[in-house]
């Protein structure tokens, strides 16, 4: 064991520059941050703030909720945009958004109110028909996009709308200006945690619906890429794509005056994000673990961090997207067919060591899919796979892959050479030191595995080989940011195009769907139905979660009303400051 973590040691010394890391000192209990900034100073009216995108990439731009897909295009869209209805620490919808909402008797039915003075930020109402406006968009027979998951599908008569059978939603109904109702065909917990009130303005945007342009014209279209509007606190004034992007006040919000006069938000890659804090020139930040000790040092900046809602993860290839059907569709000759070698895939992976080492203890292993945040649904007493490398040996052995050349490595159980092509992205000091010692992990099993094209992909060539199921991937190292809802459909569902893995099955099915029921609203129930998926997860291995980890941000000391705990009202953007 020792000489494996000399390995990983040394490849992140080599590799990422990690010359400070000292293995000893990770023997810690547990790791804790304050979570609101100390400066209690009054915000000045005419500040600015300036957030980093910390990548080595730039951001992809798509700055509508319906498009989307990167974590920074919603970074930037939380500053100009919002859903009508907002959440509460519990991460169900309140009353305390730009629209109450009623649920009727039957939970079926949820009736939408918009409030007084909620304006897009050109000065036009924000109406109920941008809100259906949103599911005509999403549910369209043209849509590629990603969102059309359970709480869209299963609104009354969104099936027909999607498969081109009728040019309405049965279920949604504009009462006037400012109310719309939204009716479901099964009632669901998940109305409460997973219910979409972001309207999309159609004056602003065009209407698919009408013909005026098509689907493919509304997502590449400058009105969401260059000029979108929200509204939001801020409105944006200038965007340079893929760099940054320049907003100011708005004056016209319908909670009141916002405390900054302007928010520059722009990439900053993970190189110079300690050296950048320190200059002063951006004002919070995420810090990369390897610059955790050195962000500790300055004296401007202080350290916030919590658990997040996120783990990283290693999938396994088991088909494809049907295009036709718009479903996951597996494949029985697929190279990873055989569970087995999932499973033993997943034992032989130190992702202890990997927490420990390279992250500097600020990620620790994933056992299952559903987050530690989401307290309720998490199941403690699962422990996944941990790392065992006999286990994983026995494993292939039982699976019949053995090393019958003698070179090392196992061949398939007719004999043939067996090669995992492995996709993985570039980004950050960690990215190779953490591929390469999986690769190590998975050699030390006898599994021959080597990077796709021999090397680390930047983000857009990652995601389009895993998208397009390029036959290039076997497996891929990826991350999820989990949401609030635990209903875990819209990743791992038979119609989810999230599901990259491109794992279906009927024992999935049933669980997914029993968990956004109606008995599903008694929370012990939706506990033990989530359980049980978690253990099915487990024994499958459509996926391997590798591990949890701590968000930790550097905020200069000049920032205040600044919070990352979802409780607290200063974790709200029209909310942060920066003092003299």
């Amino acid at each position: 064991m020792r000489g494996k973590l000399l390995i990983l040691i040394s490849l992140c010394i080599v590799l990422a520059g990690c010359s400070t890391m000292q293995p000893q000192a990770q023997e810690a209990g547990p790791i804790t941050f304050p979570l609101e900034v100390s400066n209690q100073s009054k915000p000045i009216v005419d500040g600015e703030m300036v957030v980093a995108l910390v990548s080595s990439d730039p951001f992809e731009g798509t700055l509508s909720r319906a498009f989307y897909s990167g974590s920074f295009d919603a970074e930037i869209m939380n500053w100009f945009d919002e859903s009508l209805l907002s959440t509460n620490s519990d991460f169900e919808i309140s009353n305390d958004g730009a629209a109450s909402f009623v649920l009727s008797e039957d939970r079926r039915t949820i009736t939408l109110r918009i409030k007084d003075g909620v304006y897009w930020h050109d000065g036009e109402p924000v109406k109920a028909s941008d809100l259906l406006y949103a599911y005509e968009l999403i549910g369209h027979p043209d849509y590629a996009g990603e969102r059309y998951t359970f709480m869209i599908e299963n609104v009354e008569g969104m099936d027909d709308y999607h498969n081109g059978r009728t040019k309405e939603i049965l279920g949604i109904r504009v009462q006037d200006d400012r109310t719309i109702s939204v009716t479901f065909t099964t009632a669901s917990p998940s109305m409460l945690s997973g219910f979409w009130s972001s309207p999309v303005p159609r004056h602003h945007t065009g209407d698919v619906t009408s013909g005026e342009l098509t689907m493919k014209e509304l997502e590449s279209s400058e009105k969401i890429r260059v000029t979108p509007i929200g509204f939001g606190p801020y409105k944006i004034v200038k965007i340079v794509p893929g760099e940054s992007v320049l907003l100011e006040r708005n004056e016209n919000y319908w909670r009141g005056q916002p405390q900054l006069e302007s928010v520059v938000l722009k990439t900053v890659n993970e190189a110079i994000v300690t050296e950048s804090l320190k200059r002063g020139d951006i004002d919070i930040a995420r810090i990369p673990a390897d610059q955790t000790e050195a962000v500790k040092q300055l004296g401007n900046i202080e350290l916030l961090g919590d658990i997040d809602l996120a783990y990283t993860y290693i999938g396994f290839k088991l088909g494809r997207w049907d295009e036709e059907k718009k479903e996951n569709r597996m494949d029985p000759k697929a190279k990873l067919s055989n569970k087995l070698v999932r499973q033993a895939m997943w034992h032989a992976m130190d992702n202890e060591s990997v927490g420990k080492y390279v992250y500097h203890g600020l990620r620790f292993p994933a056992s299952t899919l559903i987050v530690p945040v989401l307290d309720t649904y998490h199941d403690k007493g699962n422990a996944g796979r941990p790392y065992d490398p006999e286990k994983a040996n026995a494993l292939l052995d039982e699976a019949g892959y053995l090393d019958v050349s003698g070179d090392g490595f196992r061949e398939e159980p007719e004999g043939q050479p067996f090669t995992l092509r492995f996709a993985s992205m570039a980004g950050g000091d960690s990215a190779e030191p953490v591929a390469m010692y999986y690769i190590q992990n998975w050699a030390d099993v006898g599994l021959k595995v080597e990077l796709t094209d021999g090397r680390l992909h930047d983000f857009n060539a990652f995601y389009d080989l895993v998208k397009s199921d390029d036959p290039k991937v076997d497996i891929f190292q990826g991350a999820w940011g989990a949401g609030s809802d635990p209903d875990p459909s819209g990743l791992y569902g038979r119609k989810a195009l999230f599901n990259y893995s491109r794992y279906v099955s009927e024992k999935n099915d049933e669980l997914l769907e029993l968990g956004t029921s109606e008995a599903a609203f008694d929370s012990q129930e939706r506990r033990e139905i989530y359980n049980e998926w978690q253990a099915l997860m487990v024994e499958d291995v459509p996926l391997a979660p590798t591990l949890y980890r701590y968000e930790i941000l550097g905020v200069n000391k000049r920032v205040v009303n600044y919070s990352i705990d979802p409780k607290s009202e200063n974790s709200r953007v029209w909310k942060w400051g920066v003092s003299e």
